[in-house]
């Protein structure tokens, strides 16, 4: 028979599932527990996480800033891959994941523990996350994920428990949903959610104006790049987190980066997201614009054959796998010339490119031009389009009507 764990570092939000699972792992195994919470942008919603954990029952509590690790070592590779999940997801909360159960397994390091625990369903994609990372970096901690253990089997059956134990719990009518937020995003699932034909409650968007509240006058932002990574937003240089925050609130004010997603989870069903990523569908469109001036023909087409993959890979939680990391270097080096500006319209929930240059651009206007040329003889087209056709011709002639 396995041994309790002596000492529990809990990857803890200070929500309702997470706050449970900290006084059941007390029962449970009558063992220290350490909350580590992971400072991703959340803001406000980490101002109680210290007191709340420790009048749960931690022992310690471990609350870590890792914005800049996030934005510039996480987020930023993603981006440079352009990696979109199912064409609309742009994986918010899966880039979280990796970090925040690495920073985890840190903790665990320097709190002499034996065992780390999440507070991910046995229905979710996260629980793979975090055990894909624990497996990558620490295989010799033990994991406990209480969802799949525990009887608490239902939201009600948690907030029950927490009655009993006096533990304060977020949700409430009015928000009968459960969110996710960090310096890239806000996500919400659950409740009123899971009926895809229902509209999401206008009032639940945190991030967002209402489109169509948004001013009735566009504004206009240009983002600078250097190598696939944005540096500059309206000519002024910003490290990364104080960038995304400004994108964040522009996109924002103008109702940019809503999306409402059924998707397919990695354990095989379908479920219904929904959310808000200004900042990063303004850096997303922007990237576009710039590769589309930078970037060879065949590499665009080779590396956009693989985002679908590279998109899974980061979704499923193979952050640390080998294949990852040798795809992130073909992202990066097709983002070698990706250097220029970017001139972005922003208009009641639409981005629209306004303009693109780079000192590094493809783009000669005296190859494209429609007027008089003297570098491109139209009709060397002829045999150009010859060859191509040959195959086809001598089809065409095999199957011809006798």
């Amino acid at each position: 028979m396995t041994s309790s764990p002596k000492r529990v570092v809990l990857a803890y939000s200070g929500g309702l599932d997470t706050s449970v699972i900290l006084r059941w792992l007390i029962e449970r195994y009558g063992c220290e527990v350490v909350a580590f919470c992971a400072d991703l942008g959340q803001g406000e919603e980490l101002l109680p996480v210290r007191e709340k954990a420790l009048r749960t029952g931690a022992a310690s509590v471990h609350v870590v800033d890792l914005r800049q690790e996030f934005v510039r070592d996480f987020i930023f590779p993603m981006l440079r891959a352009n990696a979109v999940y199912e064409g609309a997801y742009l994986l918010g909360t899966s880039i979280a994941r990796p970090l925040i159960a690495r920073a985890q397994v840190e903790v665990a390091a320097t709190e002499g523990a034996d065992a780390v625990a999440h507070g991910a369903t046995g229905k979710g994609n996260d629980q793979v996350r975090f055990e894909l990372t624990y497996a990558a970096l620490a295989p010799h901690l033990r994991v406990i994920a209480p969802w799949r253990e525990w009887e608490l089997d239902s939201r009600s059956a948690l907030l029950e428990f927490a009655r009993r134990h006096d533990i304060p719990v977020p949700v409430t009518v009015e928000r009968p949903y459960s969110t996710d937020r960090n310096l890239f995003h806000i996500s919400y699932e659950g409740g009123v959610l899971e009926d895809p034909w229902a509209e999401p409650p206008p009032k639940m968007f945190q991030l967002t104006t209402d489109p169509e509240s948004a001013p009735d006058v566009p504004a206009q932002v240009e983002v600078e790049f250097e190598r696939g990574d944005p540096v500059a937003v309206d000519g002024a240089r910003l490290d990364p987190v104080t960038l995304l925050t400004r994108l964040n609130r522009l996109g924002g004010e103008h109702g940019v980066g809503r999306v409402d997603l059924v998707e397919n989870r990695y354990v095989g069903m379908k479920s219904r997201g929904v959310y808000e990523t200004p900042g990063g569908t303004i850096l997303h469109v922007a990237r576009r614009a710039l590769e589309s001036l930078t970037l060879d023909r065949e590499v665009l087409h080779l590396r956009d054959s693989l985002v679908p993959r590279y998109a899974e890979m980061i979704y499923y939680g193979f952050w640390y796998a080998p294949e990852r990391r040798i795809l992130q270097a073909l992202m990066d080096e097709c983002q070698q010339d990706v250097t220029g500006t970017v001139r972005l319209g922003l208009y009641k929930g639409h981005v629209s490119v306004a303009g693109r240059r780079s000192p590094r651009s493809l783009y000669r206007t005296d190859f494209a031009t429609f007027e008089a040329d003297t570098v491109y003889r139209q009709r060397d087209a002829e045999g150009f389009i010859n060859l191509n056709a040959l195959r086809l011709k001598i089809r065409a002639l095999r199957d011809r009507t006798p």
